[in-house]
């Protein structure tokens, strides 16, 4: 069968930059997708990696497909593509089949409260202040997250967070992959007893998959950046997975894993704009039903409002033509 394809690019900058071991992150961009089969049935996708030379070979991947690609085709080299691409095409054929959406039994559902993402461009003492009046103005326990080893000042952020966090209140600490082993054993010797810390996330480098299993014998460990290179791991890390479904491929996987229940995933934006957005909620509402329920990351006060984040992709395609 031959679909019709039709890509929009768009782009925005996030409401301030996001730092972490890997660098400064500041801005998206990539392509809206709209794919429509021979009888009318149509779904939207998103691809939009975070990697500069992914959205290079995303670019070069997509214009190779063109406007009419066969359906056979799509489904055969998805894997095989960057997993930005994975996931916008099949986002799109998912939605045509009605495994998700209005077609769909469930309908897209909403997601439940996010943690809160700590600015990482403002010093210490105002992360407190932050995470504080975030827990004053909030009745339920709140989870937070903080990306440490890009600023050299980790000792002292994760210190003042454990002195002034409420007892009921949960701590995500992401290295993003810049601990050395022996920095991470310090920190998972030091925090393997706090209650309130629920993982440390990705604190190694990604490959150092013999070092990860090591820690995750002293606390939780979960696993990030590991996901998107060894994609093997998704199938046998028991721990937490933070997925990534806009940058780890075909969400249909994902999609069945959570209708499965399976446990210790947690869903994580990778700041799409309304149209990827539709999934990462649906799946974060998804995970509540598991037996590790747990707040997705959904980083919302990151987003900069606008058409581009509705909630309707007709909405989103045309606000993306405004750019």
């Amino acid at each position: 069968m031959i679909i019709n394809l039709n890509k929009r690019k768009f782009s925005f900058n996030l409401e301030r930059p996001l730092k972490t071991s890997k660098g400064l992150i500041t801005r998206k961009e990539g392509w809206l997708l709209h794919l429509q089969n021979s009888i009318g049935e149509e779904g939207w996708g998103e691809v939009s990696p975070i990697d500069l030379d992914e959205l290079r070979q995303c670019e070069f991947i997509l214009d190779k497909i063109g406007a009419k690609p066969l359906r056979k085709m799509l489904e055969k080299n998805m894997d095989n593509w960057p997993g930005a691409i994975g996931f916008g095409i099949g986002s799109a054929l998912a939605e045509i089949d009605g495994m998700i959406g209005s077609k769909s039994q469930e309908g897209w559902l909403n997601p439940p409260i996010s943690a809160f993402l700590l600015p990482t461009n403002i010093n210490s003492s105002e992360i407190i202040d932050l995470a504080i009046k975030k827990c004053h103005s909030n009745l339920n326990p709140m989870t937070f997250k903080v990306k440490v080893a890009n600023q050299g000042t980790e000792n002292e952020i994760i210190n003042l967070l454990l002195k002034h966090l409420p007892s009921n209140s949960l701590l995500r600490i992401d290295p993003n992959g810049g601990w050395t082993r022996s920095q991470a054993h310090f920190w998972a010797d030091k925090l393997r007893e706090e209650m309130r810390v629920e993982w440390l996330e990705q604190p190694l480098h990604p490959n150092d998959i013999e070092g990860l299993y090591e820690l995750s014998e002293k606390m939780p460990i979960a696993l990030d950046e590991s996901l998107l290179i060894h994609k093997r791991l998704r199938n046998t890390w028991e721990d937490w997975q933070v997925r990534h479904p806009a940058l780890e491929g075909d969400p249909r996987q994902l999609l069945n894993e959570l209708h499965q229940r399976k446990s210790h995933r947690v869903i994580s934006t990778s700041f799409e704009t309304g149209i990827g957005k539709r999934w990462i909620n649906h799946l974060a509402a998804l995970q509540q039903n598991s037996c590790t329920p747990t707040a997705p990351g959904l980083a919302p006060e990151w987003f900069p409002s606008g058409h581009l984040f509705d909630t309707n992709p007709e909405i989103v395609w045309s606000a993306a033509c405004e750019k």
